[in-house]
């Protein structure tokens, strides 16, 4: 049982992000094809994500953990007087998980591959690399290679450059 997230399963391979200082640093996942534009990936991804939720709908099931038997405890003092306090039980956590879930991420996957797009993750550029760049936004997907790397913008855009 996985537990359900509080982040969408397939919203990290969207090319939209929140512009947050954290993200910066994160690589960029998300599908891609050389030479399609930015508004192709995300209305590809889009039509593979409800195509996904159709095919394979969200099952949201709760079970309980099993309880947790915590044993009794001895302790003592300085001068040894020793007490002991009883044993216990911690009721089991409630879990909330969605088995379909990793089927439909093998659907989406599967919709997109269709339509031409692999998942990729590309690094974010070092902060040299970020500074010395023109701020500019990726439109079309460009030929990535190991020196590609990715520059989120402040308004959650992103720019893919070649570093050196």
């Amino acid at each position: 049982m996985k537990p359900i997230s509080p982040r969408p399963s397939r919203a990290a391979f969207a090319l939209t992000f929140v512009g947050l200082a954290a993200a910066a640093c994160a690589p960029l996942n998300t599908y891609y094809k050389p030479g399609a534009s930015v508004a192709q990936v995300n209305r590809a991804t889009t039509a593979c994500e409800v195509q996904a939720l159709r095919d394979v709908p969200i099952s949201t099931q709760i079970r309980r953990e099993p309880p947790r038997y915590v044993p009794a405890r001895r302790h003592c003092d300085a001068d040894n007087n020793c007490t002991t306090r009883g044993g216990f039980y911690v009721p089991g956590e409630l879990v909330t998980f969605d088995p379909n879930e990793d089927l439909r991420n093998r659907v989406e996957a599967q919709c997109m591959a269709d339509k031409g797009f692999a998942p990729v993750s590309i690094l974010a550029c070092p902060g040299n690399v970020a500074r010395a760049a023109p701020t500019r936004a990726t439109t079309t997907l460009p030929a990535l290679n190991p020196k590609s790397c990715v520059i989120r913008n402040s308004d959650g855009s992103f720019q893919i450059v070649t570093q050196g």
